[in-house]
């Protein structure tokens, strides 16, 4: 995201939690003052970049910082501050809550990449737009740092056909022909059935995802697609249930993609704390 952008976003963040001002920071002196943020839990640290904007934005210094996707274990100090003592307090919450959700995320993103990894070494983790409405970019940009892949941004990045677009279609080669009419993006088609898959590939479609299927049915329409010469001609990617517990057995498939909401719908908010020397 551009800086411009991505300040403007911030700024409307804080704006939220501000109202008009901040009645208790008001009455205290204003002072330059150093402060540190601590991690309280071992994690994948996500949200550096956007927190350096965001203090920026309100001349505090951020110095001797983690990088963004760095491991870090408790009590670590992720960075100090240096600034006045209202414009960091009036900051604290919404960087705090920023970096834990970011954190979060990332930190779950990384353990399932590697659990994955471990049986299919080429496989892809990517997230979903299961996402916090106006909070999406943070989200996505969390899945990034853990080393997942963030999927469609938005609508507009490409063609996804799924159940509810099929419904208005006689079939699945009746929906990718009218979908390309769109020549300028990739097509995805949302299957749950060897047969729709097999007439996804053979009808051009960029990706076939194989939605809600069964762990033997997924391995019997990787086999058929081998068997037919079409494994090559597509992205097979596979979504639903998927969780931490049960990704061995879907990276094991053989697909290129799995899809996991869990990474962020579900994933665990790390604790920080701000603490002014």
């Amino acid at each position: 995201m551009h800086r411009k952008v991505l300040e403007r976003k911030l700024l409307d963040v804080i704006e939220e939690d501000l109202g008009f001002y901040d009645i208790t920071t008001a009455f205290t002196p204003d002072k330059k003052v150093e402060a540190e943020v601590v991690v309280k839990e071992s994690c994948v640290i996500a949200g550096v970049y956007e927190l350096s904007v965001l203090f920026d934005l309100f001349d505090v210094e951020i110095k001797d910082k983690k990088n963004d996707g760095n491991v870090v274990k408790e009590n670590d100090i992720i960075f100090r501050l240096e600034g006045s003592s209202h414009d960091i307090l009036c900051v604290e919450r919404v960087a705090l809550n920023i970096l834990g959700v970011m954190s979060g995320i990332a930190t779950l993103t990384k353990e399932i990449v590697d659990k994955a990894r471990e049986v299919n070494p080429g496989i892809r983790v990517a997230a979903t737009r299961k996402t916090t409405p106006l909070f999406r970019y943070f989200e996505k940009k969390a899945v990034m740092v853990g080393g997942g892949d963030p999927h469609r941004m938005r609508l507009d990045d490409w063609v996804l056909i799924k159940d509810n677009h099929l419904k208005l279609f006689g079939n699945v080669k009746e929906a990718l022909n009218s979908a390309r009419k769109s020549f300028g993006h990739k097509i995805e088609i949302e299957v749950d059935n060897i047969e729709d898959a097999l007439e996804a590939a053979e009808s051009g479609a960029d990706i076939v995802m194989l939605d809600n299927m069964e762990i033997g049915r997924i391995k019997e329409t990787i086999s058929v697609l081998n068997d037919r010469g079409l494994r090559e001609r597509v992205i097979v990617e596979v979504s639903g249930g998927i969780t931490l517990d049960n990704i061995h057995e879907y990276a094991s498939t053989g697909v290129d993609v799995v899809s996991v909401g869990e990474l962020t719908h579900s994933s665990k908010v790390v604790d920080f704390s701000l603490m002014v020397k």
